[in-house]
């Protein structure tokens, strides 16, 4: 029976992708791995593929839309991003695209806010400094932070995680400003509370930044050098957008060099790479892209990506299409 049905591509063990659900209605010629494929790898299992569920590690270029042939008629991404698709050439050949925006963006939201506190106050520094068993009692100058309760906020992405960041800076009572490629409707400007400025204003003004935006050519290194030098001394940089918004080598020297106070990094340039500049940086609070990871989101993203592969494979609307 497999034999009539569509050949899908998982390329690899995801939370809320259920392989008896696919498999009743498709056929996976091999089980996901607990890693991810190497592009090589990915190559030789796509031929033939009618659809493909991935993650943002795997690469779906040009190449790898050849190699599947031209029975590809779906890539659902278990991610809200997509730059790891190339859209252009998948728009190209009739290919649809699906993520899974929404269900992660109160675990998103709750984790860069959490590297706000983190950061403002030291605390991976401070949990170094305990474990390695030189804690000997209260210090009244140990790991000063800097205070966030009645601080601006600069919002860089007022999307859907942006705005429930903002809601989140309510219960601080923070200022907060934002900066979108334009204005936001002044009603929903009141609704969060937030008022729209250029960048370099935004940064300049901010004593908090966390960015929030999709990767584009537009935003790739948006946050270099000579942006950085426009941030407070005091001020505390948060990314939960994608690594290659922001110059890790720039960022490392700031903090070095109290340019900035502190960061807070869920992303990085190179993935997994990090740059070892920023490792020694004093004031970095890194962890390993762990944005929506609870168990409910992420279960709900693979159920999202599953129903998405389905609908286009039976020639209905899926969910959430990006092309």
């Amino acid at each position: 029976m497999s034999g009539s049905l569509p050949k899908v591509v998982v390329t690899r063990r995801l939370p809320g992708v259920s392989l008896s659900r696919l498999e009743s209605l498709a056929a996976v010629p091999a089980p996901p791995p607990d890693h991810p494929l190497p592009h090589e790898e990915l190559l030789r299992r796509v031929p033939g593929a009618a659809g493909i569920l991935c993650t943002l590690a795997d690469r779906i270029d040009a190449s790898l839309m050849e190699a599947a042939g031209p029975g590809l008629r779906v890539v659902s991404n278990y991610a809200v991003g997509v730059n790891n698709i190339d859209l252009a050439e998948a728009s190209r050949r009739g290919i649809r695209v699906c993520n899974t925006p929404d269900v992660l963006t109160q675990a998103t939201a709750d984790l860069g806010f959490a590297l706000l506190l983190a950061a403002a106050r030291k605390f991976s520094d401070a949990e170094r400094f305990l474990r390695s068993g030189a804690f000997t009692g209260w210090d009244p100058w140990g790991f000063l932070g800097v205070p966030v309760y009645g601080a601006t906020l600069g919002i860089v992405g007022m999307g859907k995680i942006g705005g429930a960041i903002a809601a989140r800076a309510a219960g601080f009572g923070m200022r907060v400003l934002y900066h979108n490629r334009r204005p936001l409707p002044p009603e929903r400007e009141s609704v969060l509370c937030a008022s729209y400025r250029g960048l370099d204003e935004l940064l300049a003004e901010s004593d908090f930044v966390i960015l929030c935006v999709p990767l584009t050519r537009e935003t790739r290194g948006m946050i270099d050098r000579e942006r950085l030098q426009r941030m407070k001394p005091t001020a505390v940089l948060v990314n939960i957008a994608r690594g290659e918004v922001v110059d890790e080598e720039a960022l490392a020297r700031a903090l070095s060099e109290g340019g900035i106070f502190a960061a807070g990094l869920d992303v990085y340039e190179r993935e997994p790479a990090v740059h070892p500049d920023l490792l020694a940086a004093p004031s970095a609070v890194l962890l390993p892209h762990v944005g929506s990871a609870t168990t409910e989101t992420r279960e709900r993203m693979g159920r999202l990506a599953t129903e998405n592969l389905l609908a286009v494979l039976a020639g209905a609307a899926p969910p959430c299409a990006v092309n």
